[in-house]
């Protein structure tokens, strides 16, 4: 039998009110709180790499960040993440390297049924609980994602790719692409890196 981590990882139905999530879920918000509160450099480093689930080497985050567990969250080398970005990482979220997210960026794993009597489940006890399903984003290398771009679960974004300011990115995007708009669509290709 499935955990309900293992269930969230999974995209299946999950009780986000599970010990061991709500464990996870405490573990997140304090380290998040740290980062974003303490004016130690340090104290901040320490924070910031016990709260991903692996950092390369350079990663900067620049201002305040919000992640749900954190630990969903593995980023590559010389990654720049600039203020007010949200990782809600209710599954995974991969960044290459050499990744720049520009401020007040969302990346959103989570989603609801559309059919309105299918977000809400009723547990054994009879109450109720918020159905929520999950997809992992996955970012590649030499990624420039512009200001107030929001990614949804399940894309994949390729290599070597410029997301433009205010986009919301619901499919993959192909390697050597600028995309843009609502949703995001390809603008024009890039010439690939060498």
């Amino acid at each position: 039998m499935m955990t309900e981590h293992e269930k969230l990882l999974a995209g299946q139905d999950y009780d986000y009110r599970d010990p061991e999530l709500q464990e996870l879920l405490a573990r997140g918000r304090k380290l998040v709180g740290l980062i974003n509160t303490t004016q130690d450099v340090t104290e901040r480093a320490t924070a910031i790499k016990s709260l991903f689930g692996k950092t390369g080497t350079g990663l900067t985050i620049n201002g305040t960040f919000s992640a749900i567990y954190g630990q969903h969250i593995s980023v590559g080398d010389d990654v720049f993440i600039n203020g007010n970005c949200t990782f809600q990482d209710s599954n995974r979220i991969t960044l290459g390297d050499r990744v720049i997210i520009a401020p007040d960026t969302k990346l959103y794993c989570g989603a609801h049924a559309l059919d309105a009597t299918k977000r809400f489940g009723t547990r054994a006890d009879g109450s109720k609980y918020l159905i929520t399903y999950t997809k992992p984003i996955t970012i590649g290398s030499d990624v420039w994602i512009g200001g107030n771009v929001t990614i949804i679960g399940g894309v994949h974004i390729g290599n070597n790719v410029v997301v433009a300011a205010g986009a919301v990115v619901a499919k993959d995007v192909p390697d050597n692409t600028i995309v843009g708009g609502v949703p995001a669509k390809v603008i024009r290709p890039l010439a690939p890196l060498s």
